[in-house]
C-alpha cells in the first residue's frame, strides 16, 4: 500500500477520537526550529487571536489486538490492516504542516503485537518530527492501554498533552464492550502515571456515550472523580454510532443531544463549581432529562425570581443566560453600590435575556413567568 492510501485509511480509522484540546503552555526558545506550540493544540476551533487551526489526526496503525465491540479497528474487524513506518508518518505530517494544512499532530493507534511495540513506533515517529525536522509545535500523544511506565515517561518528554480513553465509566461497563481490557490496570494505572509525570498541558480522556448501557450519572460520577483525583484537564464525550462489521452494529445510535447535555453539565461542574449532587436531583433513573440541563437545574433550585442587585454569586451562576463572566460583572456592580434597573443594562453586561428573564427581577419586577413560579 502506498503512502497516500495509508493516509486515507489511517486518517479515517482515527476519526472517532475527539481532540479539541487547548493550546500547550510549553515555552520554546531559539530560532533553529519549526512550529509555534502556542498556536497549536486546538482542532477546528479558535486561538486567542481569532485564527482557526487544526491537527493532523491519525493512527499509527489500524491493527489492534483488542476486541472493543464498537470499534472498526477491533481485532476481527479491520480489513485493510496497515501501519506507518515512523519516517513515513514524519514526512506526511511535515508535508501537511509546511503546506499550512495543519498546525499540530494528534497521534493515536491500534495495538499491534503489544502496547509497547506500537508505542515504540509512535515514539520513533514523533522523535523524527522533533529532532530531524525540528518541529516544536503541538503534539498530542495517545497512551495505549497496557503501555509500560517507561514508554509513558518517554512520551511525556516529547508530547504536549497525553491521554488514554476511559471508554466506559467503570470496570463493569467496560467488560460489556471488551473482554480483554482491565479497567483499573490497563487504563486507570496509566492515567496515574501520566498525572505524576506532569505533561505540560495535562491529560484528557474520552468516553463512549451509550455504548455499554451506562447512565449519565455513572459517566458524570467517574468524570467528577477524575477531575478530583487524576488532575484531568478535560473529558470528552462521544455519542455511540454503530459501525458496520462490528459486534454492536445492531445497536441504535445514541442521540447527539445526550452527548451535548453531558458537555453542558461537565462545563458547569468545572467552570461554575456546581456539585454533581445538584444535577442528580433533576435526573430520572440516573439520566438527564431532555432539554437544557441548566434550565432544569434552575427550575429545581429557585423558589421564585431573584433580585440581581442582592443575589449571591452562587444564585447568579445558576440563572440560565448568566455565566461566570456576567456573574462577576454583576457582583462588581453590587460591590460598588450600583443597581441594575433596566433590561438594556443587562444586555450590555452580556446576559442572555431570553433565557434569564423567567428567573430574575429587573427594577423590582419579574419580566416573564415560568411554570412553577
Amino acid at each position: 500500500m502506498n503512502i497516500l492510501e495509508k493516509v486515507k485509511v489511517l486518517g479515517d480509522a482515527g476519526k472517532w477520537d475527539t481532540c479539541a484540546s487547548t493550546a500547550s503552555n510549553r515555552k520554546v526558545t531559539g530560532t533553529d526550529r519549526v512550529g509555534n506550540v502556542a498556536a497549536g493544540g486546538i482542532c477546528h476551533s479558535f486561538t486567542e487571536d481569532g485564527r482557526c487551526v487544526s491537527l493532523f489526526k491519525t493512527l499509527m496503525t489500524n491493527q489492534c489486538k483488542y476486541d472493543c465491540k464498537y470499534c472498526q479497528n477491533a481485532s476481527d474487524c479491520a480489513k485493510n490492516k496497515v501501519m506507518y513506518k515512523p519516517e513515513e508518518l514524519a514526512k506526511v505530517f511535515m508535508h501537511l504542516y509546511t503546506k499550512n494544512y495543519v498546525e499540530g499532530l494528534f497521534l493515536s493507534s491500534g495495538v499491534c503485537k503489544d502496547a509497547d511495540f506500537t508505542t515504540e513506533k509512535m515514539l520513533e515517529a514523533v522523535s523524527i518530527i522533533r529532532t530531524k525536522y525540528k518541529f516544536n509545535g503541538y503534539i498530542h500523544f495517545k497512551v495505549l492501554p497496557g503501555a509500560s511506565r517507561d514508554s509513558v515517561k518517554e512520551a511525556s518528554k516529547i508530547a504536549d498533552r497525553m491521554s488514554i480513553n476511559l471508554e466506559a465509566p467503570n470496570s463493569s461497563r467496560l467488560s460489556q464492550i471488551s473482554a480483554v481490557k482491565d479497567y483499573k490496570i490497563d487504563i486507570l494505572r496509566r492515567q496515574a502515571w501520566i498525572k505524576h509525570i506532569a505533561v505540560s498541558s495535562g491529560q484528557t480522556t474520552q468516553l463512549v456515550v451509550g455504548g455499554s448501557g451506562e447512565t449519565d450519572l455513572e459517566i458524570l460520577k467517574m468524570v467528577d472523580w477524575e477531575y478530583e483525583n487524576m488532575k484531568l484537564r478535560r473529558a470528552y464525550y462521544s455519542a455511540f454510532v454503530p459501525v458496520q462489521g462490528t459486534e454492536l452494529e445492531w445497536k441504535d445510535k445514541t442521540p447527539f443531544q445526550r452527548e451535548n447535555r453531558l458537555y453542558g453539565v461537565d462545563f458547569m461542574m468545572r467552570q461554575y463549581e456546581i456539585k454533581l449532587n445538584e444535577f442528580r436531583e433533576v435526573m430520572v433513573d440516573g439520566n438527564l432529562p431532555n432539554g437544557d440541563p441548566k434550565m432544569h437545574l434552575a427550575r429545581n433550585y429557585f423558589d421564585g425570581p431573584i433580585d440581581l442587585n442582592v443575589a449571591s454569586r452562587d444564585e447568579l451562576l445558576r440563572v440560565p443566560g448568566i455565566g461566570p463572566t456576567c456573574t462577576q460583572r454583576i457582583v462588581n456592580l453590587q460591590n460598588n453600590g450600583k443597581k441594575i434597573s433596566k433590561r438594556s443594562e443587562l444586555k450590555s453586561i452580556g446576559v442572555v435575556l431570553k433565557r434569564a428573564e423567567p428567573f430574575i427581577k429587573i427594577g423590582g419586577w419579574n419580566q416573564k413567568t415560568l411554570f412553577g413560579f
